[in-house]
């Protein structure tokens, strides 16, 4: 982040620049036809199994122009595959995972790029329409907004346990239905519901990436700890160590912007910095219509719907976080 506030970005007439600093995708507009949001994203795996890690990576890159209001149209596959090689099987279900998650989305994959990497990485770069000039970008969030999440917190300390031997299977399926839930759904909800703002949940955790949204709306906010839905079992995997680094890092950065009341445990800091893969959507929705978005959201089978605090006027980026 330091490194890029130091190139100044080459003006386009294309380029959309009326965005936050911190956004999970661009917003193009060509001269003729609709605006679109064009992501990129990859991760390594978090699970052993090829296809659904496949699966799991497409729908965290399609989640970053949900987050933006738009509908994934075409997208490019990318692909670091280890100096030793994989089993070709194993990279042909990889690759069938992502397209069959993308497909679920109704968006195309039209080609891609693969290279040799220390590490196995696997994503895509996505291009999505938006309906009119309509955009959920961070600097449409209003003082007063209700900030609603639509997916549980843990998946990171559930990655991390299941690196280390300690997940049972009924968890890695709870974790994995998290994961491979497409945001389709929340972000039909958000734009029926007249939502102004969103961001997904993904590796700075749910504090960094509303600190991100905070700051492209130069806005505070209040949330309350216990009304963030968590997976059942992430508080226990927590407690016993299985947090990731990413997670780690994000609980100290948060340190510089979160004023955290002094009864919110270590472990519960921790899970609201946990690094998500493919987490919810956090909404940002006018009170007014915030029972309409609940509905909207519990119509479309939403994982969580949880009222969660509020935005308010302060110093841009900054949260309390209260019990």
């Amino acid at each position: 982040m330091k490194v890029l506030k130091q190139v100044a970005p080459f003006p386009h007439p294309w380029v959309d620049s009326e965005v936050g600093p911190f956004e999970d995708a661009a917003l193009v507009c060509p001269p003729s036809g609709a605006p679109l949001a064009f992501t990129l994203d990859f991760i390594t795996p978090v699970v052993d199994d090829p296809e659904t890690f496949g699966a799991i990576a497409a729908a965290n890159a399609l989640s970053d122009v949900y987050a933006m209001g738009g509908d994934p149209q075409v997208a490019l596959a990318i692909c670091g595959v280890p100096p030793e090689g994989l089993p070709r099987d194993a990279l042909v279900r990889i690759f069938r995972g992502g397209r069959d998650k993308a497909a679920e989305a109704g968006c195309a994959i039209v080609g891609g790029h693969t290279i040799i990497d220390p590490e196995l990485k696997y994503g895509l770069a996505v291009l999505g329409s938006l309906a009119g000039a309509r955009s959920l970008a961070h600097p449409h969030a209003r003082a007063g907004d209700v900030l609603i999440l639509t997916k549980p917190l843990g998946v990171g300390v559930a990655s991390q346990a299941l690196k280390q031997g300690q997940l049972a299977p009924a968890e890695l399926a709870q974790a994995v239905t998290v994961m491979t839930t497409l945001n389709r759904g929340a972000k039909d909800a958000a734009l029926a519901a007249d939502v102004r703002a969103a961001t997904d949940v993904t590796g700075f955790g749910l504090l960094g990436h509303l600190h991100n949204l905070l700051l492209g709306a130069k806005l505070s906010a209040r949330i309350s700890a216990s009304a963030v839905p968590l997976l059942p079992f992430a508080l226990r995997l927590a407690a016993q160590g299985h947090v990731p680094g990413g997670s780690q890092r994000n609980l100290a950065a948060a340190a510089a912007y979160t004023k955290f009341a002094p009864g919110i445990d270590a472990v519960l800091r921790l899970l609201l910095c946990d690094a998500q893969t493919s987490g919810g959507l956090l909404l940002a929705v006018p009170a007014t219509s915030k029972a309409r978005l609940l509905a909207e959201l519990e119509r479309r089978g939403s994982l969580a719907r949880a009222v969660i605090g509020e935005l308010a006027s302060g110093s841009p980026g900054e949260i309390e976080v209260g019990s």
